[in-house]
């Protein structure tokens, strides 16, 4: 094959995994729940391919005879985050969790944070939704020059500071100083929260940033680019990546935004892998607890997806996904859900009403991308593109 697109539905779960409720998240649902907190969903073009076809899913109408092949995933590693759901994808599976902190960060890590960030201090330390802890501390942080920094059930170490009175490049400097001594404690990611606006009126904003340990091991990625396949990340994944694996890499404003590049490099590439995440479904929707604007999110999502399917040469595999789930009607927590997540795979020329079942570890999706343009996969997952062949 000579493209592959790679979509991630970012936080589109469906359903609890065995061991969800270890993670706090029994019951959990995301494509389900939305459909039942909203009495709908219209994605003719997902149904088409067989989101409804997925094992699990419940509420999503089955295809009589899907145009794509249908399955899940089986998330291995321990965790819910995305940097473990997208390593794992791209074959780096995590042995143990990254750790988290439910009661903030320790003095070693704050005070030297403080010092070489020439601080006057930090506000919240401690997890927090990132909206309610803006509408809380926003007003402080202004008057006082302390910046908000908070994690969640995530390894993150966050960073909230508006972007017109602290200045964005003093809010990304922060960041790296912050990822340079949260490295040997194994932190997943550092993330830059920048917003906008007045007290009562606090908005973040696209400039989000995320400073990611790299992968612990050689990546699907990292074999592709050394195999000179070109490598193109759309939205996060470059973040996510720590920048290693990608020939190129294209920052977003948001699902729309993605799905607009995604088109555009339809159009002009010509061979190689087009990883692309959709942030939207998680940072607005998911993690705000908004099921109505998550189902107009994936309904949206569905037009654009008939579009780029017009633009698929015989050649092609397009692929989609998530990294973990985020049940927006799950309101115990703010955080990711640990769910499977489904992947659905299509292309001219491709096996129709193929059923991938339930497969062992996301792993599988990268297997099949690497196999897909040329190369032999090495593990750990398990290619299932002999069963699109046609």
């Amino acid at each position: 094959m000579k493209r592959v697109f790679l979509i991630v539905l970012d936080s589109l779960g469906v359903g609890a995994l065995p061991d969800a409720a270890r993670f706090g998240d029994a019951g959990t649902h995301t494509l389900d729940h939305i459909v039942e907190a909203t009495g709908g969903l219209d994605v003719p073009n997902l149904r088409a391919l067989g989101l409804g076809n997925v094992p699990g899913v419940t509420r999503v109408a089955p295809a009589s005879a899907p145009l794509g092949a249908y399955g899940r995933c089986a998330e291995r590693s321990p965790g819910k985050d995305t940097s473990t759901g997208h390593w794992e994808m791209m074959g780096c599976v995590l042995e143990r969790e990254f750790p988290v902190f439910p009661r903030g960060f320790p003095p070693e890590i704050i005070e030297p944070f403080v010092q070489r960030g020439r601080l006057p201090g930090v506000l919240c330390n401690a997890p927090a939704s990132g909206t309610e802890v803006l509408a809380r501390l926003g007003d402080e942080h202004i008057r006082t020059g302390k910046p908000i920094v908070y994690t969640s059930a995530d390894s993150v170490f966050q960073i909230a500071c508006h972007e017109e009175h602290f200045g964005l490049a003093r809010l990304y400097e922060l960041c790296e100083i912050a990822r340079d001594i949260l490295n040997p404690y194994g932190v997943g990611r550092v993330i830059a929260r920048p917003f906008v606006g007045a007290p009562g009126k606090f908005e973040r904003t696209y400039n989000r940033r995320d400073y990611s340990l790299p992968p612990f091991r050689q990546t699907v990625l990292d074999r592709l680019k050394a195999a000179a396949v070109p490598t193109i990340g759309v939205g996060k994944i470059e973040d996510i990546f720590a920048a290693r694996g990608l020939s190129e890499a294209l920052h977003t404003e948001g699902n729309r935004d993605g799905m607009r590049r995604t088109l555009e490099l339809a159009e002009r590439v010509e061979r190689g892998l087009v990883f692309v995440n959709l942030v939207d479904f998680d940072m607005l929707w998911g993690h705000r607890r908004d099921a109505a604007g998550y189902r107009r999110g994936l309904e949206e999502f569905d037009r654009e997806l008939g579009d780029l399917r017009t633009q698929l040469r015989v050649g092609d595999l397009l692929v989609l996904t998530a990294d973990h789930g985020n049940d927006p009607t799950f309101v115990q927590t703010t955080d990711h859900t640990r769910e499977y997540v489904p992947v659905l795979a299509t292309g001219p020329g491709l096996a129709a009403n193929v059923a991938l079942g339930t497969r062992e570890s996301f792993a599988d999706i990268g297997a099949t991308v690497e196999e897909a343009l040329g190369l032999a996969p090495l593990g750990p997952g398990r290619s299932f593109l002999n069963a699109l062949a046609a």
